[in-house]
């Protein structure tokens, strides 16, 4: 419990300045929707602010540099192996499924609690990034979410690289497996309660001033909504 409360203070710190500044773009992305003849909703914006706490909040606890996170050498100690990194391969694993197997070990031996829990937080800090996409934005495809899943984890990836941290292609599998999660929980969502998902999406605006869901595109209106 300490450890995951540690970990959700490590987010928040970023992730809520983020939301903050996302808000603050409102009345501009506001303007742009109705000129395109589409209005946002309450629970869209919401789920955007939601969207910009997971993403940011992920980035802040897997690139911010060890000693901000961690008990390390201390700050001139990362920066001396951040400068004079040991080797090219210095804590990299690109064997894909080793990770698995080390899993699959733990849990033959009996430790089988803290590796599950381990396996399903992994998938359900990415569950987000699959989720909110198909959520939130006209057209959800599996492969949208797929997409987002995997980019953001190279991208954590490459810069935990950079950042002398782990850097494993188990993650990457594993992170894009929680996208996957996270895509496969609206569709069921949407098949529960379709009427609450529609709250999420913009709304196209019709001369009588009524509004219809954007089920799919909008006539006159671009593919990637604000």
């Amino acid at each position: 419990m300490y450890t995951l409360l540690k970990y959700l203070c490590e987010m928040l710190v970023v992730a809520v300045p983020a939301a903050v500044v996302f808000a603050c773009f409102w009345p501009y992305r506001r303007r742009a929707l109705r000129a395109m003849g589409l209005r946002t909703s309450p629970w869209r914006e919401a789920g955007l602010i939601l969207f910009i706490l997971c993403l940011s909040g992920v980035l802040a606890v897997t690139l911010w540099p060890v000693y901000w996170i961690e008990d390390s050498p201390g700050l001139w100690g990362d920066i001396l192996l951040l400068v004079e990194r040991p080797s090219v391969w210095y804590n990299v694993n690109l064997v894909p499924f080793r990770m698995f197997r080390d899993y699959w070990e733990d849990l033959t031996r009996g430790d089988g609690f803290f590796t599950l829990l381990n396996f399903l937080g992994n998938l359900a800090v990415f569950a987000p990034l699959g989720f909110f996409p198909a959520l939130l934005f006209r057209g959800a495809r599996m492969g949208r979410s797929v997409l987002v899943g995997l980019g953001v984890s190279i991208l954590v990836e490459v810069g935990q690289y950079v950042l002398v941290r782990s850097t494993d292609i188990d993650d990457v599998i594993l992170n894009t497996l929680g996208a996957l999660a996270g895509y496969g929980l609206y569709r069921l969502l949407r098949a529960l309660a379709p009427g609450f998902t529609q709250r999420f999406q913009v709304q196209v605006e019709v001369p009588n001033g009524r509004e219809r869901g954007t089920g799919g595109p909008a006539p006159g209106a671009g593919a990637g909504q604000l």
